[in-house]
């Protein structure tokens, strides 16, 4: 079984492509049967329109990137017979043994998929839902050996096709140019492709053919006779690729740590450093005059496990870098968004699974099975999610760079350093036999076990809150002089912390009172961190680093949100002490499922909470006037915000906004201009939040769900662009003109952090959310409409962000979209 998990890699050292890792959501086995396996591979039955058959949608999809494939081959073949026709000759281009070399087996891989395409093509466009093609798919898998073939020989036709590019200028031309025709319906006639890309389309395609049958095999019914011919046709198709599967890393990292000995423990803890221009995680230890980075080394089964230590810097030669310092070091680059979230896609899934298995009292080995795949992705979500650096210097020369996921965490850090410092410290170098016996200490020593992933929780810990948080920040006590102050709210997400809400500055004062209501989204949190700044407004003291703060933090503090204590329906005030301040503070919390409800409004002349096609039909527009006047205000001076439709608005400013609109107020424009940016981004967030049902609708919601967890490109951009076609006008027209802001707010990301994936995560499940019927009928708790939902409604926004423009006059006038990136 071990060896048909990492069976998807198959091609990871050959060449290191994304794309072979699609496959890692279609667990290798039986596939889905419907109301069974993963939450987003259930079989439904569709009614989108005039009736979204996924079925056809996936086929015809998968056809058209046949065509470009088939189209990438006869490119490839092209050049093929003229060689052979100079290879006898008296000046041959390539011999015979170089031209078989680099085009072996290519002739093969054409004839077979020109005659599926063949067979394949009168089917779908004679469509009848009981029509047959398990058949085709299972001859062209039991035809796979070819694959084996041209693998075996790939990385060899690429080093002969290179050396041949090297020591033949004719060669070399032709190689780096070759045309691909387009497809039928293509505007491109033709597109300039070199070999190398070409020679790895038919690895690829393996990959592609397989993601392609579980999609239909999910949307087949048990009893169609295609489905034991398409199960036959998957089997083939994984056995191939476990047998081609080389001895790959399995992509998981040396689980590391750092820190001391013979001295005190002050604090440990896991940390992302930055090394060679690559994440690791280390265990960093603090002692009282040293600070030591490590990582946990390989041990074999039931060994002892020991710490090798990486580096570390004696207290005394500790400093931390200036601000310009710190804009003079390398810039962090962030993992891309889309990979974050699919990673947070497959934990939601994987903990759906091990939570079915274990209700159906399923075998202990699988269970531990899956936990392993969710501990391998929740270690990456931990090792690359990250951004707020935490550098290090030590004064005899080194510099080491941390990466944190919190502002908190830095200063905690920082801090713990400091106060050590503050005692008379010696510096020393350590002989070899010391380091070893003060990084032999750190396993008995350390105080954190465990890398912080849930995968490593009991399973009667608290799985945290879903939903919604309101806290009210009141006043704060305790400064000994003036100041410019604000609060900072931070909540646990994913193992990491995110700051989610930002009070005003209350100018000059020992005693702010700032009496500001936050709304936060809650996913899976545990805890609530405050944290109280100066602001700083000397503009000569501006770092430039990746979100380095250069604010002052007076004092911080963290609560945990505990269930009952904060489920409760009233405010619950509390003080937070931090470094001698006092904050106080009110919060209550309504979980997702409460949420979900939505409720009209009873009086239909205002906006909020009224049908959008109403308000359109009444005002005569296409937008309704509070979504185009938000989005101008936002654009004209909200758009280099940080943190903007992130970071929460004050909930009374939001209040008095939607009165305003409610009312049709003459004076909207002036309160507009006057009202602070996060409000009026929090007003366009609630208007959409409280639609009687979401933007792309009730009705079509289940048809997202399925659409985006097609694992195939060009059946997901068919089926995307056919649901897209299906909305009301009026709500297609109002998202096709949100998706085009927020697409202009992510170009400010530099400036205003907000990436495409930070939208989506803000606006996916406020557009898009399951009916009330939906979620009673599907899910049981909280926790099951977050792992269930909320990841896909996040994906369902951001693909459509990612997409290419998207014109209503274009998308009304196509009947069907076809992807020409195979």
């Amino acid at each position: 079984m071990e060896e048909e998990e990492e069976a998807i890699g198959f091609l990871d050292k050959v060449l290191e492509d994304e794309d072979v890792f699609l496959l890692e959501e279609c667990e290798l086995g039986t596939p889905t049967s419907p109301g069974s396996g993963s939450p987003f591979l259930v079989a439904v039955k569709v009614e989108a329109g005039k009736g979204l058959e996924m079925r056809k949608l996936v086929l015809s999809g998968f056809l058209a990137s046949e065509e470009i494939y088939i189209n990438q081959l006869e490119a490839l073949l092209l050049p093929m017979k003229p060689l052979k026709a100079t290879a006898t000759t008296s000046q041959p281009v390539l011999t015979i043994q170089q031209i078989e070399t680099i085009f072996y087996k290519i002739q093969d891989i054409y004839e077979i998929h020109k005659e599926f395409y063949d067979n394949l093509c009168p089917k779908v466009q004679q469509w009848d839902s009981q029509v047959t093609m398990g058949h085709l798919f299972q001859k062209l898998a039991s035809q796979l050996g070819v694959y084996k073939a041209f693998v075996d020989n790939y990385k060899v036709a690429l080093e002969t096709a290179e050396k041949c590019s090297q020591s033949n200028n004719q060669f070399q031309k032709i190689s780096e140019e070759l045309k691909v025709k387009g497809p039928k319906d293509s505007k491109d006639s033709h597109t300039s492709v070199t070999m190398e890309a070409l020679l790895y389309k038919p690895i690829d395609r393996v990959t592609r053919s397989t993601l392609v049958l579980h999609d239909l095999l999910k949307h087949t019914p048990v009893d169609h006779p295609d489905y034991p011919l398409l199960q036959d046709a998957l089997r083939i198709s994984q056995n191939f690729l476990s047998s081609i599967n080389e001895d790959i890393d399995p992509r998981r990292t040396a689980v590391t740590t750092p820190k001391g000995e013979t001295r005190q423990l002050v604090k440990d803890g896991f940390l992302v450093e930055m090394s060679e221009s690559s994440r690791k995680l280390r265990h960093v230890f603090l002692f009282t005059d040293v600070l030591l980075c490590a990582k946990l080394k390989k041990t074999s089964a039931g060994k002892h496990q020991q710490y090798d230590c990486k580096w570390y810097i004696p207290l005394a030669d500790l400093v931390f870098p200036s601000p310009e310092e710190s804009e003079a070091s390398p810039q962090v680059h962030p993992f891309p968004d889309h990979e974050l979230e699919d990673m947070k896609m497959k934990i939601s899934a994987l903990k759906s699974e091990i939570q079915k298995e274990k209700a159906n009292k399923g075998q202990s080995r699988a269970i531990e099975r899956l936990k392993k795949k969710m501990f391998e992705n929740e270690f990456l979500l931990l090792l690359n999610s990250p951004t707020i650096p935490f550098r290090i210097h030590n004064r005899n020369g080194k510099s080491y760079l941390f990466l944190l996921s919190s502002d908190y965490e830095r200063s905690e850090w920082r801090e713990a350093i400091q106060k050590l410092q503050k005692k008379d410290l010696q510096a020393f170098v350590l002989s070899s036999v010391e380091l070893q016996v003060l990084t032999g200490s750190c396993f008995k020593l350390r105080t954190v076990h465990n890398i912080p992933v849930t995968s490593n929780k009991d399973d009667d810990e608290s799985p945290g809150l879903y939903g919604f948080l309101h806290v009210i920040v009141h006043s704060a006590k305790g400064f000994k002089q003036s100041a410019n102050l604000y609060c900072t709210l931070e909540v646990d997400s994913f193992g990491y912390f995110v700051s989610k809400a930002k009070t005003r500055v209350f100018r000059d004062t020992t005693e702010p009172k700032w009496d500001e209501e936050f709304e936060i989204e809650l996913e899976g949190s545990q805890s609530l961190r405050i944290l109280c700044y100066e602001k700083c407004y000397d503009k000569t003291k501006v770092n430039k680093d990746n979100n380095e703060i250069v604010d002052k933090i007076m004092g911080k503090g963290q609560i945990q949100l505990d269930p009952q204590t904060v489920e409760s329906k009233n405010w619950h005030t509390d003080v937070i002490e931090m470094n001698g301040i006092k904050v106080e503070f009110s919060m209550k919390f309504t979980s997702r499922d409460m949420s979900l409800k939505r409720t009209p409004s009873k009086k239909q002349t205002g906006v909020f909470g009224v049908k959008i096609n109403v308000v359109t039909k009444r005002e005569r527009s296409k937008v309704p006037y509070i979504v185009r006047q938000c989005i101008e205000e936002v654009e004209k001076r909200g758009i280099e915000e940080v943190g903007i439709y992130r970071i929460s608005g004050v909930a009374t400013d939001i209040q008095a906004l939607k009165a305003v609109f409610d009312a049709n107020n003459k004076d909207i424009l002036l309160m507009l201009s006057d009202m602070d940016i996060n409000a009026i981004a929090g007003t366009l967030k609630l208007y959409f939040r409280e639609l009687p049902e979401p933007l792309l609708t009730d009705r079509l919601y289940p048809a997202f769900m399925e659409g985006i967890a097609l694992s195939d490109p060009a059946a997901k951009e068919n089926c995307m662009m056919h649901l897209l076609r299906s909305l009301p006008d009026p709500n297609l027209i109002t998202f096709l003109f949100l998706l085009e802001h927020l697409k202009r707010v992510a170009e400010k990301e530099p400036i205003n952090k907000m990436s495409l994936h930070n939208l989506a995560t803000v606006f996916g499940p406020t557009l898009l959310r399951p009916s009330e019927v939906e979620s009673k009928a599907h899910l049981t708790s909280a926790a099951d409409i977050w792992s269930h939902d909320v990841m896909a409604q996040v994906q369902v926004l951001l693909y459509y962000l990612q997409h290419p423009p998207i014109s209503f006059a274009e998308l009304k006038r196509n009947t069907l979209y076809f992807s020409t990136d195979v």
